[in-house]
């Protein structure tokens, strides 16, 4: 497994002598091999690293090595992977920071390596759904089907805001509305309760662009609900998702879901309603899974309440608010999926997993989605509390969540119906 950098012109190189090499997310550098490594998956990004130098594995000194020097451009870059949904990455890119560099864009950067003109990332596969191959989504029916549902829901702003979401965003789960299939999201709240380090849709911190605008207005009852029984009414396997990468927390804007999802449930008792949220207003919640809701996604990077608060930065809730979100939820029979935000070097710590196994052990999570937390690690590391206790690696932490009784572990939400 080569060493793999850039150069000032992006091109990639394979390096002939140094082996490529991975950060634990701690103070410790790690060999790349055959071991720990995967052939990239489809659908996944290389990403020159802005600022950043690379670090490789000197195989006779058995040492990383940095201040590599090479004839191919003024400067090298460290490059990193981006992974598709359904892959876990377990160890992150070794690089050194140059001077001031840049913050790096809101991704998961996963350490990657080359051998003989492939690539391969360090990564493990946690669940396996061709729905989310971007294969299938971008054809040229799209114009086509956007068109046919503005005519169909004339005036309704949802279908204009979903479109541009769909064709500047290439977001799928907005395509997925159009091309009347699978999980579709439905942006209700331009507002939110917490300020997440890593937020997707607003960065008022200015630390990094957000990749995406968020939704600017609260839509009528009658927008979301003709548009999300149409979805699951007709669908391919339906699932309607409220609580989006484009909008805040969809819990602030509960009596006008739970009119929705009444409205929803009047016309079609077909396919899954779903919300993905923070977790923060147990009430709300409930309110929810009175009316209707099938199943909750609740995010959280880490069930210790210091990271909690210092990732998530909530204005009116805490950890043990979240906690009674998912009893709730449950009690309400409910599907609970607990969100969990993956980053190398914090939530592979010993401390971290023995929190994370107290909330999982109260019975009230169904599913363990694992998904990469898209941020800077560097910089996200700098604004969290010193970590604590000893790193036992990404794949210890999924085998032993995997032994936890009546759990499941995956990457995905799935219809429940």
């Amino acid at each position: 497994m080569q060493l793999l950098y850039a150069d000032d012109e992006e091109t990639l190189y394979e390096d002939p002598e140094y082996l490529g090499a991975g950060w634990d997310g701690a103070d410790g550098t790690v060999r790349l091999t055959a071991a720990n490594t995967i052939p990239l998956p489809p659908g996944s990004d290389l990403v020159l690293l802005p600022g950043r130098a690379p670090v490789g594995w000197d195989p006779g000194e058995n040492r990383p090595v940095k201040n590599i020097k090479r004839a191919v451009g003024k400067r090298l870059y460290a490059v990193a992977a981006l992974l598709p949904a359904g892959f876990t990455r377990t160890l992150l890119p070794a690089c050194q920071v140059r001077g001031s560099a840049p913050d790096l864009g809101l991704f998961g950067y996963t350490a990657v390596a080359a051998r003989d003109g492939r690539f391969f990332a360090a990564a493990t596969p946690t669940d396996e759904e061709y729905r989310w191959n971007p294969l299938l989504y971008n054809d040229r029916t799209l114009p086509r089907r956007i068109k046919q549902h503005r005519a169909k829901f004339p005036g309704n702003r949802l279908v204009e805001h979903l479109a541009h979401c769909a064709t500047a965003y290439h977001c799928l789960t907005a395509q997925n509305i159009f091309y009347a299939r699978w999980e579709a999201g439905l942006p209700v709240s331009p507002g939110c309760n917490a300020d997440c380090l890593g937020c997707i849709s607003l960065q008022p911190s200015r630390c990094c662009p957000a990749p995406q605008a968020r939704i600017s207005f609260v839509p009528a009852v009658d927008e979301v609900a003709e548009l999300g029984a149409a979805h699951l009414a007709h669908g391919v396997d339906p699932i309607l998702s409220f609580g989006q990468g484009c909008e805040g927390e969809p819990l602030l804007q509960a009596p006008l879901l739970a009119a929705a999802i009444r409205a929803i449930r009047k016309v079609t008792g077909r396919g899954t309603i779903n919300l993905n949220t923070n977790g923060g207003d147990p009430e709300a919640l409930d309110a929810l899974a009175r009316a209707g809701l099938d199943s909750v996604r609740v995010s959280l990077i880490s069930a210790r309440a210091e990271i909690h608060a210092a990732y998530h930065r909530p204005r009116s809730f805490g950890l043990a608010d979240v906690r009674r979100s998912l009893a709730v939820a449950h009690a309400r029979g409910v599907f609970v999926n607990l969100n969990l935000l993956v980053l190398p070097g914090l939530t592979d710590r010993e401390e971290e997993l023995e929190a994370l196994l107290d909330l999982l052990r109260a019975g009230t999570v169904d599913v363990v989605q694992l998904r990469n937390l898209n941020m800077d690690p560097y910089r996200l590391f700098q604004s969290l509390p010193a970590a604590r206790g000893r790193i036992v690696g990404i794949p210890h932490l999924i085998a032993t969540l995997r032994t936890v009784p009546g759990l499941r572990i995956g990457s995905f939400t799935y219809n429940v119906k």
